[in-house]
């Protein structure tokens, strides 16, 4: 059935916001609260009623509630996690959750009041909604605008605005963009300076272009930027050659566009830095100093601070790279990085992104013959590598994908593996790690084709991604828009705020989730997001408060229970370990003494090898000793019976000469005896 359905502009604030108040049913009374829980799901309730408290009683000044009410503490924390919000952007973004909660508000508050909008015929199907993981996306319908151009799958974060703007959250759309749009090309550069998109460069048919063009964003229209060459330095008055290009890098710098790097018909030897001055329209080649690397293209370029990182591409004679480079823009000095840990494998055409301006990450790519999934991180303050487990639905291979970051948040367009598109865009958490699946498409559409480009730019104060060509079987110059939404593209925490089972009513439903939202805080002070995030399953059961308080009580009473089981083993381990403590201490006692006695062993072996010659020498001359000793004992004994036969024959010897004299002496005194008494003679002496 088609019928006619007014795009609402929306009333001015607090007007709108005081509409949506009316509509959910938030007055301040008890009631209001109840019926507020009957119509979303206890977190979007909870995160209403902070946001109404904040925008019509400012920040919260009232003391935190008891303990025993979880319901009202619940409440006074969510209310207390916003902070010093003001109460104009508690009032906007009451009005964005709503929106997201329920795209049809407007048309249905009883007190709103309609404005004169564009019409646009709605043919919708109805059809029996979708459950994925427990919850409802709601219904499918074709829109179609006066052009016949967008057409889109609308879901419950439909909000109905403009009908040539992007009006669908998590959802690709092509808005019509009038004016001269550039040729289809792939491999070029894009970014975005002043809400106004720069093309620059890129490859159509095998031949490189260097033309520049601009998308306005405010109003989608295509022109044509008129640009000229200035002189290389002050020192010399010769154009600088700016040769076409393809797979380089475009990006803005201080109101200016850099292009670094690329393929080019006559490379060069090292890497030219380019510079486009939107003011003059004029292209320069910059003097860059240090080490530059050497040309290449298909490399990625991640700012960071005033600091430009270069990682990988393919150079001149087509061989891989996996080299880090850091140009330093406020003194265009290079430096050639020396990294620790394991590098990713040499590549090109990857994606590269920074997270809190320390770590660089790089997901996918291609070498010559296959392309590539894995996610390394570069830690630039100690330049070392690593690679981590990823989480959530991984992306498939792929090489010559394009990316924006939004916050935490990593978006991943395109690219291939040499067979087919990557048909799903995905958004990798940096904080966590964990990748999700935004959308997909379907069929050879630009979206899934290897080097289109990928800006962020807002557009009614919302984040929006901007897609442009690429090539899939053929060349693209389409546009194509995705505004992330609020709920599934960002990850957030309220301040210091944690959830009780049953977070917001206790009559009705009780959840065992935690609720988590944070607040991001402009440079000029405006709060950008407030977001709701289900971090554990939901449980939704039947009671009152008394039985949550009782089941509460159940589990403290079993928590108890189980620590004192813990404590009791605790205890019975630490007496283990006594034993166990003693036990080693008498082994190391028995275990010293044999090492002592194994060391005298070894004093004792070494001293018995150090006198075994000396003890040697000694018995030999103790046998020669002997020897001696013998031989001198023979020969006095020789000597003794030689004697002996002396003594003897001199013993004869006498005997002879003593009978001799016996017998003298006996003739004298028989011759004289009388003649010699009278001459006086004494008489011979016996």
């Amino acid at each position: 059935m088609a019928h006619m359905v007014r795009a609402s502009s929306g009333l001015s604030y607090p007007e709108r916001f005081y509409a949506a108040a009316s509509y959910v049913g938030l007055d301040g009374s008890q009631s209001s609260v109840k019926q507020l829980s009957s119509k979303f799901s206890n977190d979007t309730s909870l995160l209403l009623y902070a946001l109404h408290q904040q925008a019509t009683q400012g920040p919260c000044s009232i003391p935190k509630p008891s303990a025993w009410n979880p319901v009202e503490q619940s409440k006074w924390k969510s209310w207390q996690g916003l902070g010093t919000m003001p109460s104009i952007e508690a009032m906007r973004l009451f009005v964005k959750i709503l929106e997201e909660e329920d795209p049809g508000w407007y048309p249905r508050a009883s007190n709103s009041v309609l404005e004169p909008a564009v019409d646009a015929q709605i043919n919708s199907t109805k059809a029996e909604p979708s459950f994925e993981s427990g919850a409802s996306f709601g219904e499918t319908k074709t829109i179609s605008t006066e052009d016949e151009r967008l057409t889109v799958t609308q879901d419950k974060d439909v909000v109905l605005e403009d009908p040539n703007t992007v009006s669908v959250y998590n959802k690709w759309t092509a808005p019509r963009t009038p004016g001269q749009p550039p040729k289809a090309r792939y491999e070029h550069g894009a970014a975005v300076i002043q809400d106004k998109m720069y093309v620059y460069g890129g490859n159509h048919n095998g031949r490189y272009l260097g033309d520049l063009h601009v998308l306005d964003l405010k109003n989608w229209t295509w022109s044509r930027v008129e640009t000229k060459v200035v002189t290389e330095s002050q020192e010399t008055s010769s154009p600088a050659k700016l040769t076409h290009c393809a797979g380089h890098s475009l990006i803005p710098w201080e109101n200016k566009l850099l292009s670094v790097g690329g393929h080019t018909k006559d490379p060069s030897e090292s890497m030219i830095v380019k510079e486009f001055d939107l003011h003059s329209c004029s292209w320069s080649i910059l003097k860059t100093y240090g080490k530059p690397p050497i040309s290449r293209g298909g490399q990625s370029a991640t700012l960071v601070g005033k600091s430009l990182v270069i990682f990988g591409g393919q150079d001149g004679k087509k061989s891989l790279l996996n080299d880090l480079h850091i140009l330093h823009l406020d003194t265009m000095t290079w430096d050639e990085m020396d990294v620790v840990g394991s590098p990713p494998t040499p590549r090109s055409d990857h994606a590269a992104a920074v997270h809190a301006k320390r770590y660089l990450l790089i997901f996918g790519g291609g070498s010559h013959t296959t392309c590539f999934d894995d996610l390394h991180v570069l830690d630039l303050q100690t330049m070392e590598w690593s690679r981590h487990t990823q989480q959530g639905e991984a992306p498939t291979p792929r090489a010559g994908h394009a990316g924006v970051t939004i916050g935490e948040n990593w978006y991943i367009v395109g690219g291939g593996d040499n067979k087919s598109g990557a048909s799903k865009t995905v958004v990798l958490n940096m904080s966590t790690l964990a990748w999700s699946v935004v959308t997909s498409v379907q069929g050879h559409v630009s979206l899934a084709s290897e080097g289109l480009s990928l800006v962020v730019s807002s557009y009614n104060g919302e984040d929006i991604v901007v897609a442009f060509g690429g090539y899939n079987g053929h060349y693209n110059n389409e546009v194509n828009v995705l505004k992330p939404s609020h709920k599934s593209s960002l990850k957030s925490k309220i301040m210091g705020a944690s959830a009780v089972p049953d977070s917001f009513s206790a009559v009705n439903n009780a959840t065992t989730r935690d609720i988590e939202s944070e607040i991001e805080v402009s440079q000029d002070g405006k709060v950008r997001e407030i977001v709701i995030d289900n971090v554990n399953s939901r449980l939704k059961v039947e009671g009152k408060a008394e039985r949550i308080i009782t089941t509460l009580k159940s589990e403290k009473e079993e928590v108890e229970a189980s620590l004192n089981k813990e404590k009791i083993q605790t205890l019975q381990l630490k007496e283990e370990l006594a034993e166990i403590d003693t036990r080693n201490t008498e082994l190391y006692k028995e275990l010293q003494s044999v090492r002592n006695q194994l060391a005298a062993e070894q004093s004792r072996c070494f001293k018995l090898e150090v006198f075994r010659p000396f003890t040697k020498k000694v018995t030999f001359l103790s046998l020669l000793l002997a020897i001696v000793e013998v031989a001198e004992l023979r020969q006095k004994l020789q000597t003794m019976e030689t004697l002996q036969k002396e003594l003897e024959l001199l013993q004869r010897q006498r005997a002879i000469a003593s009978e001799q004299a016996a017998t003298m002496n006996a003739k004298r005194q028989s011759s004289g005896g009388v003649w010699g008494w009278l001459a006086g003679t004494p008489p011979p002496k016996t």
